[in-house]
């Protein structure tokens, strides 16, 4: 068993490897807080009593995806070649992939804002019908849009290293960063009303930097992240500053 394994970590002994695993684990963080602030505002509709399960499950069968989708990443690497051309774009099946998840995410956010800017109408989709979110819904959802997310970050890590175990330690560290992280932002958005309306803005932003990746048209990350920490920052300082006018009106009455 020792001698199976041995050649898949000789990679140990080498300092690059390392940089490359540090590197390759903070990017999978990051890239996984998009997925995050998704699960957050997606089991947030669950009933309390089901939102924390759902929330584990639907990360624990994202890490089983992963994994598997690692498994065979010959053929992943595959996707990125292109199967026909359109408007002057050889479009690949990543491309497609990443215009349906981005897609789904506008509908999703779209749909979010209305109900939040028009509560009446919570309850209801649009042609009137009533809606409730289940256990089962949303953790297909989440499903639906790890494997976006997946393809697009296997296919990163493998431009990084060629060591499949430094990928499968990257996937599984991240995926363990978001499964702790998963109830406190969770609890967080649910306790701060406006935090919902800017996550949402953000899943809006994102969706629109999918679909025109899958066009071809590459937005840097950093430029994405950038403006979600500078909106994050201006609305911690609004929270901060309506704790400050609350404070004196609870000591006046």
């Amino acid at each position: 068993m020792i001698e199976f394994l041995a050649p898949h970590f000789v990679w140990l002994n080498d300092p690059t490897a390392w940089v490359a695993l540090a590197t390759l684990v903070i990017l999978e963080i990051v890239l996984g807080i998009d997925n995050l602030i998704f699960i957050a505002i997606l089991t947030n509709k669950l009933p309390v009593e089901q939102q924390s399960r759902a929330r584990r499950l639907g990360i624990g069968a994202a890490l089983v995806m992963r994994l598997v989708l690692l498994a065979t990443i010959s053929i992943i690497v595959g996707l990125t070649y292109p199967v026909f051309t359109a408007f002057g774009h050889g479009f690949s099946w990543r491309d497609l992939i990443l215009i349906a998840g981005g897609l789904f995410l506008v509908w999703k956010a779209t749909r979010e804002i209305h109900h939040t800017v028009d509560p009446v109408d919570h309850k209801e989709d649009m042609v009137g019908h009533a809606v409730s979110m289940t256990m089962g819904a949303a953790i297909l959802q989440i499903l639906l849009l790890d494997l976006v997310f997946s393809i697009d970050s296997i296919i990163t890590a493998v431009g990084m290293t060629d060591e499949i175990a430094i990928m499968y330690i990257a996937v599984i560290s991240a995926v363990t960063v978001m499964l702790l992280a998963a109830d406190p932002l969770s609890k967080f958005i649910a306790k701060n009303p406006t935090i919902v309306m800017l996550a949402l803005g953000f899943l809006l932003m994102i969706g629109m930097t999918l679909i025109a990746d899958g066009f071809g048209y590459h937005v840097p990350k950093g430029y994405i992240y950038a403006a979600m920490g500078f909106s994050a920052l201006v609305e911690g300082l609004n929270m901060l500053a309506r704790r400050k006018r609350a404070k004196p009106e609870s000591k006046g009455s």
